[in-house]
């Protein structure tokens, strides 16, 4: 059996992978309750799970569900820290998507 694909994307990609399983990486701007805001080239709305500990401003890396409103059911989260080049972060989605074919398979 083959693992599902969790294609990496930003805010701009949400709506092409509604209902599909994604992974953003992004830094956290925002903290409350059971939901976080963080930027991926853009804000996304994640919806956290009990096993999400997330750190004000530090880079995390989400892999959950897009959801019908764009918002993102957490199934992981794995803190990044602080020391990473979001710049390179965004070079692999823009790569992730201009070779997909090789990344995940297109609806």
């Amino acid at each position: 059996m083959a693992a599902e694909a969790t294609p990496r994307i930003n805010a701009r990609y949400l709506e092409s992978f509604t209902n599909s399983t994604v992974r953003i990486l992004g830094r956290v701007t925002g903290l409350r309750g059971e939901s976080a805001t963080i930027d991926a080239n853009g804000s996304v709305q994640v919806h956290l799970n009990r096993d999400a500990h997330l750190t004000l401003n530090n880079a995390v890396e989400i892999i959950g569900k897009v959801q019908p409103d764009l918002s993102v059911k957490v199934f992981q989260a794995m803190d990044f820290g602080s020391n990473i080049d979001l710049n390179a972060v965004e070079a692999v989605v823009d790569a992730t998507h201009r070779y997909k074919e090789i990344f995940y398979t297109a609806d």
